[in-house]
């Protein structure tokens, strides 16, 4: 048995300091404060314990687009696990349904061999023209139950999430025939106003993809998507970067479940220069990534820790919080929850130590130290 020692211990419930946590192999064996069992000590050295970030929303890292290759998804994954996601679900762009077969069958590959790759969200092709963003406009579809069925049988049971903008013609059948599957139906990329969207959450739609962005915005006469998500518990995906959101924005999202993620590209972690995402030339300058042919956002160059450590300093969420939006609420909604995204006895040793400045320096994936 091994013994985690010397850091502040953040479970769901709050945050044990002195804390310690008893690992069985990959399991996470006990929790407790003050004295702990026997057992190969590992001293932490101070700073923060947390469950191991699940990033529901990336589509590259590290100079590797996930689009690109099986190799080149292996590799992004294994980048953002250097930065605390010990459990990604990939997100495929809009592109032609032969494409998105291709990539799904990566995924599913990537998953069924135990990587910490969840599964696929498909942002698109099911979108608003209107509200696209970097998405290829060119291969937009309207849904119809065999397009969607293709895809799904593509995944071989790995597709978690679809983005769907409900208004469009087939929309919302396309959400009922989603959430039949076990399918998390999100809401994004959509020009509908409140009303739509409210029953697009009444038909099962559980998800907002990346608030705010790539969405009709809140007006007070015409609140739009992220007020009726608000109303009526629906968990937001925010992209805590400080360009995509502002603080105060972000803060409005603090009503609902919120779920931190990146949306980060293949330029994450290599600079500014010129990328591609989904076809398209990407300019990235200062760290913002924006297509080049209109200036529109075209992902981010965000990690997990980061995202995390914003959201303490810059949002204004307690550590607690912090965590359960990058791990508990992921989890539950892929339905992990008994696996995995938190401190507790039973579940998968996947954990990442931050220092006292929120800065990560260790991450363990699975009871191995990465």
């Amino acid at each position: 048995m091994t013994v985690l020692t010397g850091a502040r211990v953040v479970t769901p419930t709050g945050v044990l300091e002195p804390g310690w946590v008893s690992l069985s192999g990959s399991t996470i064996d006990a929790v407790g404060s003050g004295a702990h069992p026997d057992g190969e000590v590992v001293d932490l050295g101070g700073g923060w314990l947390l469950p191991g970030f699940i990033d529901l929303h990336v589509h590259g890292g590290g100079g590797h687009d996930f689009t690109a290759s099986a190799d080149d998804l292996a590799a992004g994954v294994a980048y953002h696990r250097s930065r605390g996601t010990t459990r990604t679900l990939v997100s495929l762009v809009t592109a032609p349904i032969d494409a998105l077969v291709t990539q799904l069958g990566w995924v599913a590959d990537a998953a069924e061999a135990g990587t910490g790759v969840v599964g696929a969200h498909l942002e698109g092709p099911f979108l608003a023209g209107a509200r696209c963003g970097a998405q290829n406009p060119a291969h937009l579809l309207d849904p119809t139950p065999d397009a969607a069925a293709e895809l799904l049988k593509a995944g071989r049971g790995h597709v978690r999430v679809v983005t769907v903008a409900p208004e469009r013609p087939g929309g919302l059948a396309l959400i009922d025939q989603l959430v039949a599957a076990g399918v998390v139906a999100a809401v994004g990329h959509t020009d509908a106003g409140y009303e739509t969207v409210l029953t697009a959450f009444e038909r099962g739609a559980s998800l907002v993809t990346h608030a705010f962005n790539g969405m009709r915005g809140a007006h007070h006469r015409e609140p739009g998507p992220v007020p009726a998500a608000l109303d009526v518990g629906v968990p937001c995906e925010l992209i805590n970067d400080g360009v995509h959101v502002h603080p105060a924005a972000a803060r409005l999202l603090l009503r609902s479940p919120l779920v931190l993620i990146t949306d980060a590209i293949d330029a994450t972690g290599m600079g500014d220069g010129t990328y591609v995402l989904g076809g398209q030339d990407v300019v990235v300058s200062d760290g913002e990534a924006r297509l080049a042919r209109n200036g529109s956002l075209a992902g981010s160059t965000l990690t997990m820790d980061v995202a995390v450590r914003r959201a303490v300093t810059d949002v204004g969420l307690d550590i607690v919080d912090a965590s359960i939006a990058a791990s508990g609420t992921p989890a539950r909604l892929l339905g992990l929850g008994g696996v995995c995204g938190a401190i507790a006895p039973g579940l998968d040793a996947d954990l990442v130590v931050l220092d006292d400045a929120l800065e990560l320096s260790r991450v363990m994936r699975a009871g191995d130290w990465i």
